[in-house]
């Protein structure tokens, strides 16, 4: 058993404590990085497990990256992408579609694209999207100069 983040090995009671407290397996000093971006950012759970599903699959994505107005729960720099993930999307009023809209322009105009994909999404499928993400990636690279 190793760390997701640092390769270090783990013991089997760290490994359970990062598996029941964050689902991916992580050492002590990364469980702890985790879980103050979490406290800090009120990062969703499933940003933590795309985040890491992501890097296994090739990606270099970024977890909480400032855009110059808010935190975007995962930036995936080369291509301009920001993802959040949308935990409240069946209770969304209409003050926060339009807050949403203006946060989507805000990126747009520094040339990134923002996604935002539904929690259950990542809880349920989180094979299905990290394909779609590598395939909006691929897309993205195709019609833009990569950084």
């Amino acid at each position: 058993m190793t760390c997701k983040d640092c390769g270090k090995s783990i013991n089997p009671r760290q490994y359970i404590a990062s598996k029941e407290s964050l689902g991916v397996t992580l050492c002590e000093r990364h469980t702890k990085l985790i879980k103050k971006v979490i406290l800090d950012n009120d990062t969703p759970i499933e940003a933590i497990h795309l985040f890491y599903a992501l890097r296994d699959a090739g990606v270099h994505p970024m977890l909480e990256w400032w855009d110059g107005k808010k935190s975007v729960d995962i930036a995936i720099s080369r291509v301009k992408l920001n993802i959040e993930i949308d935990q409240n999307y069946n209770m969304i009023t209409h003050e926060q579609a339009i807050n949403d809209l203006e946060d989507a322009m805000h990126s747009f105009k520094n040339g990134f694209t923002t996604i935002r994909i539904p929690h259950l999404a990542i809880k349920y499928y989180l094979d299905e999207t990290v394909e779609n993400v590598l395939g909006i990636i691929s897309g993205l690279k195709a019609n833009i100069k990569a950084i």
